[in-house]
């Protein structure tokens, strides 16, 4: 079956080749919804107990009560869980095979699709394991599930740890999160980030930033990010803002000059116009409000401009080969022969942009030096 499918972006063609290499035990796969992840490992394992290589396919996928955040085990639900289940593999595999087919493997149980607490107390051999949906198990359940694997087997993981994460205001780290740091420094282990880039399946590059969206929206604003908002909202009331996040505190403590502003205001998309007004008068009144220079970046997912509107150099945009999330962080890849000039001295601006990120999105910055093409 993995045969069948043809990689449409080079993360999912990453991912392909990371499952099918023999030398890795375990693969993780950590990205947003709608790259793949699923379908390529599901796809990865049918065969493999097709062609003979396993004996098993053990699928293990929390089930969360979306109301109430909860768990739900079979026990709970009885036969709705395998119900559940079957929906679950043709819904990913309905372009590739049969429900008849997927019943089949399922009543001869050569794929088994169950909650984590199935692998508590066992081994497997023989098997490939897949654990779905890694954001919504328990840190000290995913942790576990490393000491499952027996001979000949194989684990694959994958998670969301950034737009489905479930970790709380207190800061815990989610299962997703937690394995790939785990993985990474794992002998026979590989993971393999996908980006917003990796993104194919239909209306999840919406639904993703929409999910960016609301996380600004939801934000614990400070008094004077109120009163920048207030302040646009009396200039330019025809004008959606999203959010506002001050930090001249962080640029005078990080000793950052130059042509930085002092906040950033996030609008919707197709609203930096209303925003910025005829000749740039309404954002010069906003800024004469509140004493703060400014600047606007429209809410989109060219996390470029994101990054641009907090460097002081202008220039440095052209030298930016990438900005796309890599587990819990957006990593920030830049031409090697300019990046001092990009990171600072001490790396101050790319301290500077973490620490706004933090606040905005509870999502860290690390940056990068890479030839170009690579």
């Amino acid at each position: 079956m993995i045969e069948k499918i043809k990689p449409q972006t080079v993360g999912q063609e990453r991912a392909i080749n990371a499952l099918m290499d023999p030398e890795n035990e375990i693969v993780g796969l950590f990205g947003p919804t709608g790259t793949g992840k699923s379908l390529l490992s599901i796809a990865y394992g049918i065969s493999s107990v097709q062609g003979g290589k396993s004996k098993k396919f053990v699928i293990a996928r929390p089930i969360v009560d979306v109301s109430t955040g909860k768990s739900l085990t079979p026990e709970e639900l009885g036969e709705m869980y395998y119900k559940l289940a079957s929906a679950y593999l043709y819904d990913i595999l309905g372009e590739y095979t049969t429900r008849e087919e997927i019943e089949k493997m399922l009543r001869e149980e050569t794929v088994i699709v169950t909650d984590v607490n199935y692998l508590r107390g066992r081994t497997f051999d023989d098997a490939v394991i897949f654990l779905d949906d890694a954001q919504n198990v328990q840190p000290d359940s995913a942790a576990e599930i490393l000491l499952r694997l027996g001979r000949n087997s194989k684990l694959v993981v994958a998670g969301d740890p950034v737009f489905q994460s479930s970790r709380g205001d207190g800061g815990e780290v989610d299962g997703a999160t937690l394995l790939r740091e785990a993985l990474l420094g794992e002998q026979k282990a590989v993971v393999i980030d996908l980006g917003v880039k990796d993104i194919v399946r239909p209306g999840a590059r919406r639904g993703i930033r929409l999910a960016l969206e609301l996380r600004m929206r939801k934000r614990r604003l400070s008094d004077t990010e109120r009163y920048i908002i207030d302040a646009f909202r009396i200039y330019a009331p025809d004008a959606d803002i999203i959010t506002a996040i001050e930090f001249k505190p962080d640029k005078e403590s990080l000793g950052i000059k130059g042509d930085v502003p002092d906040a950033l205001v996030f609008v919707k998309e197709g609203h930096l116009g209303r925003a910025v007004g005829r000749g740039g008068e309404r954002i010069k009144n906003v800024e004469n409000d509140t004493g703060l220079r400014l600047r606007l970046v429209e809410m989109n997912l060219d996390f470029k401009n994101w990054i641009r509107a907090l460097h002081p150099a202008g220039w440095i945009a052209k030298h930016i080969l990438d900005v796309d999330f890599a587990g819990p962080e957006l990593l920030i890849t830049v031409r090697r022969s300019e990046f001092g000039a990009f990171v600072g001295h001490r790396g101050a601006y790319v301290r500077l942009m973490d620490r706004v990120f933090r606040r905005l999105l509870s999502i860290g910055v690390r940056a990068v030096e890479a030839e170009e093409g690579k």
